[in-house]
């Protein structure tokens, strides 16, 4: 097989700058309305053919690429492809979103992508048949990406239906007050013992700081924080009615900011996986948004917490409810699985596939 030549992206593409459009003049259509980001809402009208490429010029998605298979209006806070150059538009789309554009930022603390800095960028440009074979194989891996995303929507939307049939709407079982089981806990690391601190947030529960800021945001004295042992409870009395609850599963012990609340569980009187997915439910949720307290920041001590009632019966049946919970909650995290695997997959190939180190036969013409 021939060797791809290497060009400039500008030989590539060409490059225009999306088109204002004031949210008065947003008027709900058939078409889309893209920018930054990705679609936003919907317009009566729209300035772009299909098919399409968006790359985020500024603001929250700047620099990722986005392809438009219907007309669209094209937003000012993106670069949509105006000229093709005779490229296939999905190649296209992935060489696109392959490219790393962070570091063409033209605008200094706030982002922007100016199409002049990034026309020299030098990519390999294979043929249109080749382009097309790439195309084809890459989408294949999307349209999984996409099906499995649905099913985990599908399925989580049954999980919900299930938890409020079981547990909040379940008329028949006794209630109780949180404060019958649980019981507030507040160790301090003095002896300095225990140094990995924690932290907790509303969708992924406990996580290591760094983890979610980059980088250790703690005291470098740890003396007074809370020692948080696995199986037990924690929030953020600022943030839980948001959703930042969670029990420690992922490790053995840790530490968290003196601000956390910290408890345990009878679990002689209560089941925690059954506790656990109660708190998933709209009913704890919205009960916990409720009794927040205070008019610039909402907080939730435990003794406001612990007043709360949850449908309680006997812990048979907890442990009964559940197990079938938990079945449902593994399905969906198996599926979540295979959309990471897919995604990591996906870029994979791409890196292989659109430098030319791995080709896709095509027939060759004749010479």
């Amino acid at each position: 097989m021939k060797k791809w030549p290497t060009v400039s992206l500008g030989d590539v593409v060409e490059l225009q700058r999306g088109y204002d459009l004031p949210e008065q003049e947003r008027h709900a259509g058939p078409f889309p309305i893209v920018g930054s980001a990705g679609p936003n809402g919907s317009h009566e009208r729209a300035n772009v053919k299909a098919p399409g490429v968006v790359i985020g010029r500024s603001g929250a998605g700047f620099g990722s690429a986005h392809y438009c298979d219907t007309d669209f209006w094209a937003l000012n806070t993106g670069l949509f492809v105006k000229n093709f150059r005779h490229n296939h538009p999905k190649f296209v789309f992935y060489l696109l979103d392959d490219l790393d554009f962070t570091k063409y930022n033209s605008g200094g603390a706030q982002p922007s992508l100016n199409r002049n800095f990034i026309y020299p960028i030098q990519v390999h440009l294979p043929s249109w048949d080749e382009q097309e074979k790439i195309a084809d194989l890459l989408s294949r891996w999307d349209t999984a990406t996409q099906k499995t995303e649905q099913l985990i929507a599908a399925k989580e939307r049954h999980y919900s239906r299930e938890l409020s049939r079981l547990i909040s709407r379940g008329q028949h079982h006794p209630h109780a007050h949180v404060d019958a089981f649980a019981e507030e806990i507040s160790v301090r690391n003095r002896g300095g013992n225990e140094a990995r601190v924690l932290s907790v947030t509303n969708s992924r529960g406990f996580v290591l700081p760094e983890d979610q800021f980059e980088r250790r945001v703690a005291s470098a004295d740890l003396s007074n924080y809370k020692v948080v042992r696995r199986g037990q409870y924690a929030y953020n009395p600022s943030r839980i009615n948001v959703g930042s609850i969670a029990r420690l599963d992922g490790w053995d012990d840790g530490v968290l900011s003196p601000m956390y609340v910290v408890f345990r569980l009878d679990e002689a009187k209560v089941d925690s996986d059954y506790f656990l997915h109660w708190l998933n439910s709209h009913e704890a949720r919205q009960r916990i948004k409720n009794s927040a307290q205070g008019s610039v920041r909402e907080t939730v001590s435990f003794s406001e917490f612990s007043a709360l009632t949850i449908p309680l019966p006997d812990t048979v049946t907890q442990a009964g409810i559940a197990r079938y919970l938990n079945a449902l909650r593994e399905e969906i995290d198996l599926l979540g699985q295979s959309v990471a695997a897919l995604k990591t997959q996906k870029r994979g190939l791409m890196q292989k596939l659109l430098t030319g180190q791995w080709r896709l036969p095509v027939q060759e013409e004749a010479s």
